[in-house]
């Protein structure tokens, strides 16, 4: 490109979701590292936030964001009833007029094609929709860089999320779950590439002591997927009982405990898991059992980095731990978690939180200590395999969104090229 090009990025971003985030900081530091000259600006879940981290423009992503929590009331449902299809029309036209003044929109990582936690049609698969839409309609390249999919059963959301990925300039999978499901819905994903999560090109925090045997926990606000919106709080209820009653074993077999979280959603379910342990175990020492609140990518990288073992529910979680060469037991709501433990070398280590076995869950854990020796330096070497498929993925990436076409060669340049031979 002859002039400084206009890079937007997009998702949901700067929400809270430190996962999603870190996809982010891995995705602008190959930016401004590479294309130190692009101009950046977000359509993002989070615009304050994403603002004041990176001091450029950014837009809110929807119109209307009626996923929040709103007073109860037959006004406040009836206002939201309203908003939906208002926003659905307002987003349209705002989404086309911010993809239009960019010349690549790119979207860093996450599950941007998923519907493995509760979303509606209109939210996420929405928006993605437009956006690729949008880049199809004005020539700017929309790429879909190690994004997550997986099948999905409801028809409208899978319309959207195939569309969108069928419209995109680029795209590339962050496992072979998700592009074989986008192929089982019906999309050809036969040129498409897969590379890791994003985030396995961060950089890992140095000097960072580690607290002998303690055990990094990760909770979540589980309330399962779209399918199980009829059980949800069963779901959540059965999810934090056994969460309560496995970090009660793990103080009483004399592990120290740090919780930590990702998602500022999930920070009621670690109180909840808090207060029952104070509750039962009141003669804990501040040493065996710590709970600190983080508010940066950074803070989270040092508190996984000081535990021996890690024991999680959000992906993002269980990814960071394996990127830091914790032996990690996943405790997933998605098949991307069995992909991930896979591919890193614990296949065996994983259960789902939709059917929780706490005593299962011991047996695992204790078979995971008892092997970590041998499992960090697998870790080590694969997290390190992954680091240089991302340079290869952004190399890729500059040639494809950034690099200017060459001009057309003559025929006696093709020629001559094909042959060798040089005047």
């Amino acid at each position: 490109m002859t002039v400084a090009p206009r890079v937007g990025l997009v998702g949901l971003l700067g929400s809270g979701n430190l996962g999603n985030d870190g996809s982010l900081e891995a995705m602008v530091a190959y930016l401004r590292a590479e294309h130190s000259d692009a101009i950046l600006d977000f359509l993002c879940s989070g615009p304050d936030q994403i603002t004041a981290r990176y001091g450029v423009p950014a837009t809110r992503l929807r119109w209307c964001a009626t996923e929040t929590q709103e007073a109860p009331g037959k006004a406040a449902l009836a206002a939201k009833v309203l908003k939906v299809p208002l926003g659905i029309a307002i987003d349209a036209f705002r989404t086309a007029s911010w993809v239009r003044r960019h010349d690549v929109v790119i979207v860093p990582g996450t599950g941007a094609l998923e519907a493995t936690i509760s979303v509606r049609a209109w939210h996420t698969p929405y928006s993605m929709f437009l956006v690729c839409a949008s880049g199809r309609l004005f020539g700017t390249k929309v790429a879909l860089v190690s994004v997550g999919s997986n099948d999905i059963r409801q028809r409208l959301t899978r319309r959207l999320i195939t569309t969108a990925a069928r419209l995109a300039y680029y795209r590339s999978f962050r496992d072979t779950f998700s592009r074989d499901a986008m192929l089982r819905m019906g999309l050809d994903t036969s040129e498409d590439a897969v590379y890791p999560d994003l985030a396995f090109a961060l950089p890992v925090p140095h000097e960072a002591p580690v607290i002998a045997g303690t055990v990094g926990v990760g909770v979540m606000d589980y309330h399962g997927g779209n399918d199980d919106r009829q059980q949800a709080d069963q779901l959540r209820a059965s999810y934090v009982d056994k969460m309560k009653s496995f970090v009660l074993w793990l103080v009483d077999s004399g592990r120290p405990v740090r919780m930590f979280t990702t998602d500022v959603h999930d920070e009621p379910i670690m109180h909840e898991v808090i207060a029952h342990l104070r509750a039962h175990r009141p003669e804990l020492g501040p040493s065996q059992f710590i709970a600190e609140p983080v508010s940066s990518l950074d803070e989270l990288m040092r508190q996984i980095a000081s535990v021996d073992t890690v024991v999680a529910s959000r992906y993002h979680n269980v990814m960071y731990a394996l990127k830091l060469a914790k032996p990690t037991l996943s405790v997933g709501y998605a098949a991307k978690f069995g992909a991930l433990m896979a591919e890193m070398g614990l296949a065996e280590f994983c259960q789902s939180a939709h059917s929780l076995d706490v005593d299962r869950l011991i047996e695992q854990f204790t078979d995971l200590e008892s092997r970590s020796a041998k499992l960090r330096p697998t870790m080590t070497e694969r997290t390190a395999a992954n680091a240089r498929l991302l340079s290869s993925q952004f190399a890729t990436l500059s040639a494809l969104l950034f690099r200017a076409p060459e001009p057309a060669r003559t025929t006696a340049e093709h020629r001559r090229a094909r042959t060798g031979v040089h005047p």
